[in-house]
């Protein structure tokens, strides 16, 4: 991507945020708990990644109904922990 590409992105998000589309949420104080325990658990099963499981736990923590992703890892990790993936 370059630097126009990654800069138009970026404003579109910031559009789409002021919207309404996107929601702003912080980290939930357990995340990066669950983080390290699901990396722990599923890192040598599933291949994930720090930031898959930290994912998949800020996912777990904010009670997401649907878990989005293009990310083949991520959504095995979600789906062994009860996430209905797209």
């Amino acid at each position: 991507m370059t630097v126009p590409e990654s800069d138009e992105v970026y404003d579109q998000l910031a559009k789409d945020r002021v919207a309404g589309v996107w929601k702003d949420a912080f980290l939930p104080d357990n995340a990066y708990d669950i983080c390290s325990e699901l990396a722990r658990v599923y890192g040598p099963k599933l291949g994930v990644r720090t930031i898959d499981s930290l994912h998949v736990a800020c996912a777990l923590e904010l009670k997401a109904e649907r878990f989005w992703t293009y990310d083949e890892r991520q959504a095995k990790l979600a789906r062994a922990q009860g996430l209905k993936s797209l």
